[in-house]
């Protein structure tokens, strides 16, 4: 499937189908609308009225045009409202025409098409942006993942050929949009995939595979290595489980001098059982697979980010285990040294991602990284504060922070930053150590966030609990429930600024 841009206006397009997008409130005929309309002879009017078409997100009609015309089929897609001026309203604008085209996509895979024309209305005025999100709507729609299937019923889109028109020359945009699909998408697929199937092992290889392709450098850190450098917290969790320990530090750095030193480093647990405070019936163990949700997204970034090359250096980390049960496993009550020095008594053997997390954040600020963002499926606490849809987000800096929400409101990804309250580290002190693992159960994201804050010392740093939005049971609306990528395309904004 080839995605285009082209100075062809709709009025002179012709194939299979021509796809207009409509926001609400403002579906009347006028200008070359009414025209195109009269060269479709009425087509366009009747469509809009007899399905009562009304532009609300997401909806869309299409029909069969006859007589001989150059196209076969119009199909009109809804935007929603039309958002007032401003930066924010750009962006959230730029988030419509995304949703638009994968509706679009959507018809299109119904409809059998071959060639599709896309004419939706620009994002503030950028023509560079507004194909960048057309062209990620397309993609991430029409993705399908039939790995574990013998006869997938699904077989694709027939689509050979969509042109965007009225957008000039955007070819540079086209080619980043679908690097940071690429990214998205192998997100999406570790994520998705059993834990038989994606393990430890899996994602050191997986890194491994990336940095060839890129010319990217990697350590991958065994069990020996990580003791020699003090990683307790780590390794404690990791000790029940048959497998080994991976720790990954993919790096990727430009040609001349980077313009800044970034580190982002994922969750990367293939599986959590709970350890021996194992998870309960309707626990949800069952989807513990997506645990390595953050690790999953730091290596789809880096694969979007090797193929981009930006003038920026980045370091991408995950201290990669299961959390199992074994006569090896980590007791409730057990002390452990991170790698810092800090001791912690561990209350709960399921809450061990903020362990691994741990050793991981102090490996990256050794490395002189001017910012560390991380992020892991850490709190269920989260996801009842903010629902399935947006990530947590607790930060140090208010620069990094308003550079992280940015870039997650172009990639059309919801944060939401949450206080940083340093009273509540009380309810995680220990009387014998220097913290506890887990606290009481009111604010225990914003508990979690601050355990991790022990860990990282002066560098600005970034947290999001991504549990909610990392994975959809419904359709996202991009055709997509599972794993959803997120937020591999916040990530890719902040790192190209």
């Amino acid at each position: 499937m080839e995605i285009r841009t082209t100075d062809t206006v709709r009025l002179n397009w012709s194939g299979d189908a021509l796809a207009i997008g409509l926001f609400e409130e403002e579906i009347e005929l006028t200008g070359d609308l009414a025209q195109l309309d009269e060269q479709l002879g009425g087509t366009l009017k009747e469509l809009i009225e007899e399905t009562e078409f009304k532009g609300s997100t997401g909806s869309s009609a299409v029909t069969r045009v006859g007589g001989n015309n150059p196209i076969r089929k119009i199909a009109i897609v809804g935007l929603g409202k039309r958002d007032a001026e401003g930066e924010r309203s750009y962006r959230l604008n730029l988030d419509s025409i995304r949703r638009g085209a994968a509706a679009v996509a959507r018809m299109a895979k119904q409809q059998k098409c071959q060639t599709l024309g896309i004419s939706l209305p620009l994002a503030n005025d950028n023509p560079e942006m507004t194909a960048g999100a057309i062209a990620e709507g397309i993609i991430l729609t029409l993705h399908i993942d039939n790995r574990f299937k013998s006869e997938p019923e699904d077989q694709g889109c027939k689509l050979e050929t969509i042109e965007l028109l009225g957008l000039g020359n955007q070819d540079a945009a086209i080619t980043k949009a679908k690097a940071i699909c690429d990214g998205v998408i192998l997100a999406r697929e570790l994520v998705a995939a059993p834990a038989n199937a994606v393990t430890p092992i899996t994602l050191a290889e997986t890194a491994a595979s990336i940095a060839n392709e890129s010319g990217m450098s990697l350590e991958i850190l065994e069990q020996e290595d990580c003791e020699k450098l003090g990683m307790g917290a780590f390794l404690g969790v990791a000790k029940a489980s048959d497998l080994p320990p991976k720790f990954i530090h993919l790096t990727y750095k430009p040609a001349g001098t980077p313009r800044r030193k970034l580190a982002i480093v994922g969750k990367g647990l293939t599986f959590d059982s709970g350890g021996l405070n194992i998870k309960g019936v309707g626990s949800g163990i069952e989807t513990m697979k997506m645990d390595m949700g953050g690790a999953g997204a730091t290596l789809g970034a880096a694969k979007a980010i090797g193929n981009l090359k930006p003038d920026v250096e980045v370091h991408f980390i995950s201290a990669a285990t299961e959390n199992m049960i074994s006569g090896k496993a980590l007791h409730p009550g057990d002390i452990l040294t991170a790698s810092n020095g800090k001791t912690i008594e561990v209350n709960n053997t399921d809450a061990e991602g903020r362990l691994t997390l741990a050793d991981a954040l102090v490996f990256a600020e050794k490395l002189g990284v001017d910012a560390i963002v991380d992020l892991a499926t850490l709190t269920g606490a989260c996801v009842i504060a903010l629902g399935d849809n947006i990530a947590g987000m607790w930060g140090t800096d208010d620069s990094l922070v308003s550079q992280i929400k940015a870039a997650s409101e172009i990639a059309g990804e919801k944060l939401w930053q949450m206080p940083m309250e340093d009273k509540y580290f009380d309810g995680i002190k220990s009387p014998i150590a220097d913290m506890k693992n887990t606290g009481p159960r009111a604010g225990g994201s914003i508990t979690a966030a601050l355990f991790l804050k022990q860990f990282v010392k002066e560098t600005p740093w970034v947290h999001l609990d991504i549990a909610g939005p990392v994975w959809a049971d419904k359709d996202d609306g991009y055709n997509n429930s599972g794993a959803t990528g997120f937020p591999v395309r916040t990530l890719v904004n902040w790192v190209v600024g």
